[in-house]
């Protein structure tokens, strides 16, 4: 599983991919969901943390 900040770069890239049209739903959903991560750094990494916990203990 990628890491949080792996994620927010894939995030940032996908954002990229849509910006040349920034009226666009999709890009907007990217940008913003790209924005309130990167404001949140913390809390994302937590999150992460956990699902991978998750993940791990189902795999045990």
């Amino acid at each position: 599983m990628l890491n949080a900040d792996q994620l927010l770069a894939r995030l940032y890239a996908l954002r990229k991919d849509y910006a040349d049209d920034p009226e666009d739903e999709t890009y907007q959903a990217l940008h913003h969901a790209f924005m309130f991560i990167s404001y949140n750094m913390a809390d994302f990494r937590e999150y992460v943390k956990s699902e991978a916990e998750k993940k791990q203990d189902k795999n045990d």
